[in-house]
């Protein structure tokens, strides 16, 4: 039978969080390059004969004093921002309410409601909320980005902004935006 194989080790760097041997393509491989020294000399053998012994005994002081730890298994800590792949930073959503009016057949118009959910609004408990204070149709519905908002029928915009501040509390007037002409306007 043949024989199950095992899962490749990757060691990464404590410095920029990549695979050690990818350091070089890296942000910065000179902040990166006393890590490698020190804890990967196989990889970069160029870098161990450039250096002396003085200058590990150096590395090794610099890496304590910026609080990266010496040993090869240790995780990199946890980032309060999410990073992506590519190194690009995730953005926290903020907490806002953006209502867009979509007009169809010329005549006809869906208000969106997007945002409610972030105050902690029950979004099935607003839609009927919404219906019954303008006399319309009001649904939840999985919008274009996956994330579910209210769609209203008829232009509702008018009124909406005061109604939504008057009946959760929790949403501040100047959390509330309106799409025009495919830009974000603020409603106060």
């Amino acid at each position: 039978m043949a024989e199950k194989p095992q899962p490749v080790r990757v060691l990464y760097c404590a410095v920029c969080t990549l695979p050690a041997e990818y350091c070089e393509f890296g942000p910065d491989f000179e902040k990166c390059k006393p890590w490698l020294i020190q804890n990967a000399p196989d990889l970069y053998p160029d870098l161990t004969k450039e250096s002396s012994t003085k200058d590990v005994d150096k590395v090794t002081e610099q890496l304590q004093s910026t609080g990266i730890a010496s040993t090869a298994s240790s995780a990199p800590k946890e980032e309060a921002v999410k990073r992506l792949p590519g190194g690009k930073m995730k953005k926290k959503e903020k907490a806002e309410v953006v209502i867009e009016k979509v007009v169809r057949n010329k005549r006809k118009c869906i208000t969106t409601v997007k945002g409610l959910d972030l105050f902690g609004v029950k979004l099935s408990d607003a839609s009927k909320k919404l219906g019954k204070k303008f006399a319309t149709g009001a649904s939840v519905v999985k919008g274009p980005t996956e994330k579910e908002q209210i769609d209203v029928q008829g232009d509702i915009s008018y009124d909406i902004v005061d109604f939504i501040t008057e009946t959760w509390r929790d949403v501040p007037e100047t959390a509330i935006f309106f799409i025009e002409d495919g830009k974000k306007v603020p409603a106060a």
